[in-house]
């Protein structure tokens, strides 16, 4: 099995928990933006310390079970971990509390705008 093809079960298998999630829970534009941030930092990061690392010989890849595409010298099916975590960690944080905050805001108030102190005392 090449690194892609591995790469690709995890990130279908991430991507269907967050089709899940944003179709069950609706989650506004904040946590989309957040979601994306994180996203493009991950990236970024990945980019970076992956190319450091590759470059100080820390690890090698069996080139034969690349695609070729780099990004720095980091091979392009190093990228799919992290765009897998975050897709699951938000999607899971967001089905295990997305129906309780909204049940915690009094009527007319948006759910993300509740203190969380005051929340407790309620």
């Amino acid at each position: 099995m090449t690194y892609l093809a591995l790469a690709a079960l995890f990130l279908l298998g991430s991507l269907v928990l967050l089709a899940a999630a944003t179709v069950l829970r609706r989650p506004d534009r904040r946590w989309w933006a957040a979601t994306g941030l994180t996203a493009l930092s991950l990236v970024v990061l990945t980019a970076v310390f992956d190319s450091v690392m590759i470059a100080a010989d820390l690890f090698r890849f069996d080139e034969s079970a690349l695609a070729g595409v780099h990004v720095g010298l980091a091979p392009i099916e190093d990228f799919a971990w992290p765009l897998a975590a975050v897709a699951v960690v938000p999607s899971v944080v967001l089905l295990l509390t997305g129906r309780s905050r909204r049940a915690d805001a009094p009527e007319g108030v948006a759910p993300d705008t509740v203190d969380p102190v005051e929340r407790e005392t309620r």
